[in-house]
């Protein structure tokens, strides 16, 4: 079809790191964003974020995206009646960046 991008392609690069997170309290029965720092993560890379120990019960990652250069938001969900910290330590994150990323459909 013309006009139509397919995403694939190749990867630039794969890297992990894990970086010591400290999240704040999520309120209950919600969804929240929280950003963290990560240096040399750029806008469009993929992130697939985990906690390596055992999470607070009732927090799950609802969410992982780079929101900014540098900048790792995470979506912590709170499904039970009152308010949780999401546990703090290491999370792992591995980072795929790909060579190039199609344009939006709505893109000129």
């Amino acid at each position: 079809m013309p006009g139509t991008t397919i995403g694939r392609g190749n990867v630039l690069y794969d890297y992990l790191c894990g970086p010591t997170l400290t999240p704040a309290s999520v309120a209950a029965n919600t969804t929240a964003p929280q950003n963290f720092t990560i240096l040399g993560l750029q806008v469009g890379d993929f992130c697939d974020v985990y906690f390596q120990g055992v999470q607070t019960a009732g927090i799950g990652i609802a969410n992982a995206r780079v929101s900014a250069a540098n900048t790792l938001t995470i979506d912590f969900s709170n499904n039970t009646g009152g308010a949780l910290v999401p546990a703090a330590g290491i999370y792992g994150i591995n980072v795929t960046r790909p060579e190039n990323l199609p344009l939006p459909t709505n893109a000129a």
